[in-house]
């Protein structure tokens, strides 16, 4: 049994960083939009979803290669997302958070069919070279890296430095930092707080749609991937701490790298449990999460 764990635990590490690295683009995008409109958008499901047949359509279709394939995963979400928002959430925001999340349920739901009613049940695929993964020998066990996990998470990586130099070194980033910190005091400043909150929509449900794009990469998308991989992206933002952008990094590493470790002990298809598992954990013993709320 020891010597089983030894073996397997390398290979699992390696797959949930790089499944911990896909996660958090997703997991960056629920959380800014929380950040900034203080509500959890639950739709992000059904904007996950979208942007994986968005990346699809350019790819198979028009026969992109990935990374233009990825800016239409970007900007079809994106563009639903503000379009959702000013339509659908802005006016239920008024009403409290708890509406406007059971409103944005409603509208995942709603979008997911519309996608279904397009593209269908089956499962699709990308148009992609295939590669042997590559075999690493440790001494004590084997290792295998797909190129395609390799270039999944390296792309990740950039889009995240992208971000975090965005918010810290752009005028717009700045202005959304200043709302979510305090939105009456960023008002006083002259900041429009509608200005920001389309700049938020935008720029969250983007990274929600490249995310999409990127868990599909590795396998085939069909019109519930974004919903699979919902709980896993707000157990990410919730360990890290809810509006906090390093923290939705963090607490995505924690539940990739958890949810292939529970495989050592759990059949795979528990791997969800370790979403459920994480936030109690959190909540129990620190509400904020790992890095508290608003840090950025």
């Amino acid at each position: 049994m020891l010597s089983h764990v030894i073996e397997e635990l390398p290979q699992l590490l390696v797959n949930g960083l790089v499944a911990g690295t896909i996660l958090a683009l997703p997991a960056i995008g629920f959380t800014a939009i929380y950040a900034v409109l203080r509500f959890p958008n639950f739709s992000i499901a059904s904007h996950a979803t979208m942007g994986a047949y968005a990346g699809y359509v350019a790819n198979v279709w028009f026969g992109l290669p990935v990374i233009p394939s990825l800016l239409l995963a970007f900007i079809i979400p994106a563009l639903s997302g503000v379009a959702c928002d000013e339509v659908v959430m802005k006016p239920l925001r008024r009403t409290g958070p708890l509406t406007a999340a059971i409103a944005a349920v409603a509208l995942t739901i709603a979008l997911e069919n519309v996608i279904r009613f397009f593209f269908g049940n089956d499962l699709r695929g990308y148009d992609l070279p295939v590669w042997r993964d590559w075999r690493i020998d440790l001494g004590f066990a084997f290792l295998r890296v797909g190129p395609q996990q390799v270039e999944n998470a390296a792309i990740s990586i950039a889009v995240m430095a992208a971000v975090f130099l965005f918010l810290a070194f752009t005028r717009t980033g700045k202005m959304m930092r200043a709302v979510a910190d305090n939105a009456m005091l960023a008002g006083i400043k002259g900041i429009n707080a509608d200005t920001v909150a389309r700049l938020g929509s935008f720029m969250g449900m983007g990274l929600v749609g490249v995310g999409g794009m990127l868990l599909g990469l590795d396998t085939s998308i069909d019109p519930l991937t974004g919903f699979r991989a919902v709980l896993s992206v707000f157990a990410a933002a919730v360990v890290g701490g809810l509006g906090s952008i390093p923290g939705a990094v963090v607490g995505a590493a924690v539940v990739g790298v958890g949810e292939e470790l529970s495989i050592l002990i759990l059949d795979a298809s528990y791997r969800t449990a370790v979403g459920f598992i994480a936030i109690l954990v959190v909540l129990i013993f620190r509400p904020r999460g790992i890095l508290g709320e608003r840090a950025y």
